[in-house]
């Protein structure tokens, strides 16, 4: 009796795992579609592109070809431009991050009403478009604008402050700063201050318990943060395009006037590849940094 109890039990035990299973797969299934057809398909669309030959009348003709890629990795302007690219991207996220940390500090530690009203004004900036913002920057910061306009009060400027790599940053900070502030916030707020608090009755000055604490402990948040203002800097294109007026050159405007202008799209697109690859080599060394400098600390 008892083995056939037994046996009864495994085939029960059986036959779940095919049910469980299946409704893995059923969930698993319409996110790998709508990764594979939105993110997957158009980097492999672009992938094939790339090495196919210019046409007259149509975005490409097939047959294969090296001189795209060779075009854009020997040609001494897509480099410069690609060095700004990464210039943009660095300083951004330098800045946001100084910028962000004391803001998300203050917002992980604030109470909750306070924090409630901190989490509105981060959030705010996002219910604006990023077109509208940018237009809302080049009022401030025209030759006219309210920022030389104020300063003309104080006998200082006009300062050339549009269409020019300073205008270009002043609005990439602006409008990537809440990216930056959330995913700090969400770390420091794991954080238990009875940790900083132990750290400062047992001695250490404000400034030890931050960098000894605080910090590493931060790690994660600086990582997510980071990695999220650098790629959506080095990828803007309506902000260079309005705040430099073509006169600051970036990768996604190089891509776009190859392809709208020129009409070349297999260059565009090995230009765009070139681009992906380095992006994606950054962030692997980026992470592997950090990994080491959190093993360092701990």
């Amino acid at each position: 009796m008892s083995t056939a109890s037994g046996a009864n039990r495994v085939l029960e035990r059986i036959t779940r795992i095919p049910f469980g299973l299946n409704r893995m797969i059923l969930l698993i299934v319409p996110a790998f579609f709508l990764v594979l057809i939105f993110f997957i398909g158009p980097y492999l669309y672009l992938l094939y592109m790339s090495f196919m030959s210019q046409a007259p009348a149509a975005p490409y003709e097939s047959t294969p070809t090296l001189e795209n890629y060779s075009i854009a990795i020997r040609d001494s302007f897509n480099w410069r431009v690609i060095r700004t690219t990464l210039q943009f991207g660095v300083l951004t996220t330098l800045i946001t991050l100084v910028l962000a940390y004391p803001l998300a500090y203050h917002l992980a530690r604030a109470s909750s009403r306070v924090k409630g009203i901190l989490l509105i004004l981060v959030l705010s900036p996002l219910l604006v478009g990023i077109v509208i913002r940018s237009y809302g920057w080049m009022i401030l910061l025209a030759d006219t604008g309210l920022v030389n306009q104020a300063l003309g009060v104080f006998g200082l400027g006009p300062y050339s402050l549009m269409y020019n790599q300073t205008g270009v940053m002043i609005a990439l900070v602006h409008i990537y700063m809440p990216f930056m502030v959330l995913p700090l916030a969400g770390s420091l707020q794991n954080i238990d201050p009875d940790i900083e608090g132990a750290s400062r009755s047992l001695g250490a000055s404000p400034w030890t318990t931050f960098w000894r604490v605080t910090w590493p402990l931060s790690l994660p948040g600086v990582a997510a943060g980071s990695i999220l203002v650098f790629v959506l800097t080095i990828s803007a294109y309506v902000i260079p395009a309005l705040l430099g007026g073509y006169n600051v050159m970036t990768l996604p405007l190089l891509v776009v006037q190859t392809v709208s202008q020129l009409f070349n799209w297999p260059l565009g697109s090995a230009l765009a590849m070139v681009f992906f690859a380095i992006t994606i080599a950054i962030i692997w060394l980026y992470m592997k940094f950090l990994n080491w400098m959190m093993r360092g600390l701990t």
